[in-house]
């Protein structure tokens, strides 16, 4: 054997790292190529490891016939590497290769992402080109500091009477929709990522989000609804897909979330966007998070779900805010199903705890043909009050807001107490209450998937449904409120 230069080179440094010449090949540039597999248990790899490996390592894997995947670290001890292989449906083969890159997963970024259609592993669905960036970001970052998150406090408009009025969203927060199977929560998501604006200055001045929008295990049916409604209403330009389909790697559902939020998070803090993420099903992330957990033999917590099931959630919901000097903003609206119509299930539950409030979808209103089905009395949204009110809406929004709540409320117990003694039986004061309840549902709820209403639009159309009631029955509004802004006030002034 002719040793040169680098044969000798080589060898020393194996020695130094007390490595194994049959079983580690050190690569010409950076890095090492491992042939140490220890057990293979469908996409996960058990290596036996020779030098220190951070976690979340990229890892690239090469199959006996040449195929190369790429993959990351998930765990690591003092002898043996834990690797989740991405991009592969099937069971791996033994006599495969693996090479520690030394480097996390990253993504190349630039403005020239918007428009585009990518796989969950940031690959091009849309036949363009790869991404090429003007810099490379991890997608395993950490949260935002809570000492440099800014409260959220702008209104935004979503075009949706029903949110805008009761359920705001407001820049910078985290609202989830939990729905259930059969429910119309696509056209929902669709419809506010196409008309979701911020408000400046009153209704004049307009700023239009930059959309990230990730699903994760859609059926062939609705890529093509999403991919469609974004390119025929024009909202692709100014959004980012990023979808991952249910016959494909469904371990692409561990990074598709955290690539989505790596593009958003760029968007936002390094070009000043102001950026929506609609993000879902997180059941099926939280299912495929089971799934490597039960691989791994860890200990399973509620419904076999593992115990840092908590812990995983927030290192992606809590990515969104706003953060202290800084223009853009990142808002969060994550959808889940709820398994049976069950809120107490873990991954809804888990969700609910992290997030700032809740819009709950009614397979009752739905089956009534009220689109869109959201259920007002069991949905939520904790921060609506700091981004409604004078100067930021109208100053009659809040009270508005808290006076359809309770009508509503006491027209739905009108209607539970008519199943049971009939309509005819209840009194004068309770049938004004169901009348209001009905047109609320109708008129207000109600709305096409098309119909794109302004603030004013809704808070007008609140005002004649409240207008329906007697006067004494406005009881959270102040009379001073009612004697601007009530329909029957307004047109004396007008006359």
């Amino acid at each position: 054997m002719e040793f040169t230069y680098e044969s000798v080179s080589r060898i020393l440094y194996l020695q130094a790292m007390n490595l194994k010449t049959s079983e580690v090949i050190y690569m010409a540039g950076y890095g090492l190529e491992y042939r140490t597999v220890r057990s293979i248990e469908g996409t996960l790899i058990v290596l036996e490891k020779t030098k220190p490996v951070g976690y979340n390592e990229l890892v690239e894997v090469v199959l006996p016939d040449g195929t190369e995947y790429y993959g990351s670290v998930i765990d690591t001890s003092m002898d043996y590497v834990l690797i989740q292989v991405f991009g592969r449906k099937e069971g791996l083969e033994r006599g495969l290769k693996v090479r520690l890159t030394g480097e996390p997963i990253s993504i190349p970024l630039s403005e020239d992402v918007l428009g585009r259609v990518l796989t969950g592993s940031f690959k091009p669905r849309d036949h363009l080109p790869p991404i090429i960036g003007d810099e490379k970001r991890e997608i395993f970052y950490s949260v935002i500091n809570p000492a440099a998150r800014a409260p959220p406090e702008e209104f935004i408009q979503t075009g949706i009477s029903i949110i805008d009025a009761c359920l705001a969203l407001v820049r910078g927060q985290k609202l989830p929709i939990f729905t259930l199977s059969g429910l119309p929560h696509n056209m929902l998501l669709a419809q506010i990522a196409r008309q979701a604006t911020i408000l400046k200055k009153g209704a004049e001045a307009r700023e239009d989000f930059a959309v990230v929008f990730c699903a994760m295990g859609l059926r062939h049916e609705e890529y093509e609804f999403f991919r469609q409604t974004f390119e025929k209403t024009g909202a692709l330009h100014r959004s980012v897909m990023i979808l991952n389909l249910a016959d494909e790697p469904e371990i692409e559902r561990i990074i598709a979330p955290r690539v989505a939020l790596t593009v958003a998070e760029y968007l936002a803090f390094d070009l000043d966007y102001h950026v929506l993420v609609i993000l879902g099903d997180m059941l099926s992330y939280a299912e495929i998070l089971r799934v490597l957990s039960t691989a791994r033999r860890e200990i399973p917590a509620r419904k076999g779900y593992p115990g840092y099931l908590y812990t995983d959630l927030a290192t992606i919901y809590e990515r969104c805010g706003k953060i202290k000097g800084m223009k853009g903003s990142v808002t969060l609206m994550p959808y889940l199903t709820m398994p049976g119509g069950d809120i107490t299930h873990p991954v809804v539950d888990l969700s609910g705890y992290i997030t700032e409030g809740q819009i709950i979808l009614s397979n009752e209103l739905h089956m009534r043909g009220i689109y869109p089905p959201v259920d007002l009395l069991n949905s939520l949204s904790r921060l609506a009050k700091d981004g409604i009110g004078k100067g930021k809406t109208r100053e009659d929004h809040k009270y508005i807001a808290e006076q359809l709540y309770a009508s509503y409320a006491a027209g739905i117990e009108a209607r539970e107490l008519a199943k049971i003694i009939g309509e005819r039986a209840l009194s004068e004061r309770e049938r004004k209450y169901l009348e209001f309840t009905n047109m609320f549902e109708r008129k207000f709820i109600s709305q096409g998937y098309l119909e794109n209403r302004s603030i004013e639009q809704t808070l007008e159309l609140a005002w004649d449904l409240l207008a329906t009631l007697p006067e004494g029955e406005l009881t959270r509004i102040p009379p001073r409120i009612i004697h601007e802004y009530h329909p029957k006030y307004r047109s004396k002034k007008v006359t």
